[in-house]
């Protein structure tokens, strides 16, 4: 049984650890609100985007002049997976499901016997990637000193998936990130930016004449939407992860508070333990003599 001491220390403990992630909830939900923005901001922009590109692929995705961003290569052996996750934890299950989700992805790869290349975005993937398929790994970026994220920092990262696919190094690429929906649901999605997805049957609204021809304009907006889409993938984790930190803070200090309340009536139990043990031998004494 822990003494009076033991107890005492613990609880005030517990109570700075509750401090600590009280203010923590607080930086993150002061975050959350500017990274929310950026990337509900951000999201017009890339469906328009997407629509004007399926408008422009309608009629060349199996032409042979068109771009090979939008054809691909002819093949489907290579993948490179851009698994984009946070700097830092402390934010529940987020950098997780991320991983979680890309390792499914690499040992169905692997399954069907393709070769499979990763970029990491952010060492917590990297770290929880690292044990089984290091050997996979081809590059990594570093956003610790990045403050706020950037389209220059997207664009950095594009500039080098494209070099790698003008290379001829992968045929398929897949970036990983976290869908932002709300403080509690952060939905942990796969996208595939190389070569271009396009529906179908996408609807702009109206239909256009264009000037140049479609080739031309897709060989100069094809690489606009893998950094835009990159891009908004990191907006997306950005809110996110300030929105998984702020839950997880909060069940912290909930939890924390709920321990100091236990601690507190263990506390209040022994010392009248102690008090009634001590009662006990004066009464004994005074009995004896």
């Amino acid at each position: 049984m822990p003494s009076l001491k033991d107890l005492k220390i613990r609880i005030e403990s517990v109570k700075s650890t509750r401090k600590i992630t009280k203010a923590m909830q607080m930086v993150a939900a002061a975050k959350l609100r500017r990274a929310q923005e950026a990337a509900e901001a951000a999201r017009p922009y890339a469906e328009r985007m997407e629509a004007v590109l399926g408008n422009l692929a309608a009629g060349s995705k199996n032409s042979a002049s068109a771009p090979m961003l939008l054809r691909g290569t002819g093949s489907d052996q290579t993948h490179l997976l851009i698994v984009a996750t946070a700097e830092r934890g402390l934010c529940g299950g987020f950098n997780t499901n991320i991983a979680k989700l890309a390792r499914a992805h690499i040992e169905r790869l692997q399954g069907e016997g393709k070769t499979v290349k990763i970029i990491t975005v952010g060492k917590k993937g990297r770290e929880q990637l690292r044990r089984d398929f290091r050997d996979l790994f081809v590059d990594h970026v570093d956003l610790s000193e990045v403050k706020r994220v950037g389209y220059d920092n997207a664009s950095a990262i594009a500039q080098d998936v494209l070099g790698r696919f003008a290379a001829g190094e992968f045929d398929v690429a897949t970036l990983f990130y976290a869908q932002f929906e709300n403080v509690i649901t952060q939905r942990p999605t796969a996208q595939q930016i190389i070569p271009a997805v396009v529906e179908d049957d996408a609807d702009t609204g109206a239909l256009y004449d264009y000037e140049p021809e479609e080739d031309a304009i897709l060989a100069d907006l094809l690489p606009r939407s893998v950094a835009t889409q990159i891009f908004t993938g990191l907006l997306e984790n950005a809110a996110s992860e300030q929105g998984a930190r702020m839950s997880a803070m909060d069940n912290a200090t909930r939890n924390a508070g709920d321990m100091i309340d236990k601690l507190t009536i263990e506390f209040n139990r022994t010392r009248q333990a102690a008090i009634t043990n001590e009662l006990i031998e004066i009464i004994s004494g005074a009995e004896a003599l």
